[in-house]
C-alpha cells in the first residue's frame, strides 16, 4: 500500500500573551493513497492544527519545532512558500468548515470555482468554466449553468458547502482535507455531502483526511481513524476496530457519549472534568484526571503505544504487560458484543 502522507513526531506550540501552548506533541500518522483517515477528539484536541500545518496555513505564532510532514516523499516544512503555493489547491485541497466564510462575496460562483484551475493548469477562463460547470453538476447544484453567475448568498448552506468542495475537487488534488465540513449543516444535507464526498473520492481517486468530532459521521466515512486528545493521538485504527474494539479510556467515553438506536432511557454517559492546559501539559498520560481507571503510572509517564493488532494501536497502560483487567462502558460492551454476533452471521 503507497503511502501518500507520512507525519512523524509532529510538535507544535503557539506564543500567546499567557505563554507558550504545546498545542500538538509528537503525533505520528500516515495517509495511504485512496483511503479516507478521520481524525476525531474534542474541540482543543488539535485536529485542525495538524491538517493547517499539512497545508502550511498556521498562524504566525505559531511554530514547528519539530517533526516532519512528507508528501509523495519529500518534506513539506523545508519547502518555500512559493513551493507551497502551486501545491495548495492542486495536490493538496482544503474544505474549510463554514463555507459562507470560505466563498468570496464579491466573486460570482463559475469564477470562484474556476479561480484555482486558471492558477495552477493555465487553462483558458473558457475551459476553465467549462470545468467549474462539470464540477457544480457533479457535486449536485441544480440548474448549474443558470446559475454561474450568481452570487454566494444566493445559495442555500448546503448549496454553498457543495460549492466549496467544487473549488477544492477542481483539479482534482491526490489529498483532500475536510475539516468538520458538514457541522454547520443539518442532519439530512450532512448526510447528503458524506455521499457526495465518497462517490467523488471513488471518482477521482483522491484520498481524504477527514476531521470532525460527531462519531456518527466517522461511521460512514472513513477506512481508519486516529483520535486524538491533549495534542495527541491516542488511539489509530480501522474504523471497525475503533467502534467495537476501542482500547483507550478515552475512545470509551466517545463513543458511551454518543447516542444509538440501542440507547435506553438511562443517561448518556459523559466524560467527566475539561481537556488538559496545555500551557503547562501533565507529565503522564494526559488524559489521567479524566480517567477513572487511571493507575499510579499514568500520573508520571505518559504510555507509548502498545500493539493491538497490525492495523490498531493504544497509548495507555491498560494494555501493558501486567496491567489489571478492566471492563469497558457498558455500551462499548453492548457495541463488541453486537459486532461479534454479526460477525457470526
Amino acid at each position: 500500500m503507497e503511502k501518500i502522507l507520512e507525519v512523524n513526531d509532529l510538535n507544535i506550540s503557539f506564543d500567546t500573551y499567557a505563554g507558550k501552548v504545546h498545542a500538538i506533541r509528537g503525533v505520528n500518522f500516515d495517509l495511504i493513497k485512496g483511503e479516507t483517515l478521520a481524525i476525531v477528539g474534542e474541540s482543543g484536541s488539535g485536529k485542525s492544527v495538524t491538517t493547517r500545518a499539512i497545508m502550511r496555513l498556521l498562524a504566525n505564532n505559531a511554530n514547528v519545532e519539530s517533526g516532519e510532514i512528507l508528501f509523495k516523499g519529500e518534506n513539506i516544512n523545508k519547502k518555500s512558500e512559493k513551493e507551497m503555493q502551486s501545491i495548495r489547491g492542486k495536490d493538496i485541497a482544503m474544505i474549510f468548515q463554514d463555507p459562507m466564510t470560505s466563498l468570496d462575496p464579491t466573486m460570482n460562483i463559475g469564477n470562484q470555482v474556476a479561480e484555482s484551475l486558471r492558477k495552477h493548469r493555465k487553462v483558458s477562463k473558457k475551459d476553465a468554466l467549462e470545468r467549474a460547470l462539470e464540477l457544480l453538476e457533479l457535486v449536485g447544484i441544480p440548474n448549474a449553468k443558470d446559475r454561474l453567475k450568481n452570487y454566494p448568498h444566493q445559495f442555500s448552506g448546503g448549496q454553498r458547502q457543495r460549492i466549496v468542495i467544487a473549488i477544492a475537487l477542481i483539479c482534482y488534488p491526490e489529498i483532500l482535507i475536510a475539516d468538520e465540513p458538514t457541522t454547520a449543516l443539518d442532519v439530512t444535507i450532512q448526510a447528503q455531502i458524506i455521499e457526495l464526498m465518497k462517490d467523488i473520492q471513488q471518482k477521482i481517486q483522491t484520498s481524504i483526511v477527514f476531521i470532525t468530532h460527531d462519531l456518527g459521521v466517522v461511521a460512514n466515512v472513513a477506512d481508519r481513524v486516529a483520535v486524538m486528545y491533549g495534542g495527541r493521538i491516542v488511539e489509530i485504527g480501522t474504523a471497525d476496530e475503533i467502534f467495537y474494539n476501542p482500547q483507550h479510556p478515552y475512545t470509551w467515553g466517545l463513543l458511551s457519549s454518543m447516542p444509538t438506536l440501542d440507547t435506553g432511557e438511562e443517561s448518556l454517559y459523559a466524560i467527566p472534568g475539561s481537556p488538559p492546559d496545555l500551557l503547562n501539559p501533565p507529565t503522564g498520560d494526559a488524559f489521567y484526571p479524566r480517567n477513572e481507571y487511571a493507575m499510579k503510572i499514568d500520573t508520571m509517564e505518559a504510555p507509548p503505544f502498545f500493539e493491538v493488532s497490525p492495523t490498531h494501536k493504544a497509548a495507555t497502560w491498560l494494555l501493558a504487560p501486567g496491567a489489571p483487567k478492566v471492563t469497558p462502558p457498558a455500551e462499548v460492551v453492548r457495541r463488541w458484543e453486537k459486532f461479534n454476533q454479526t460477525q457470526k452471521v
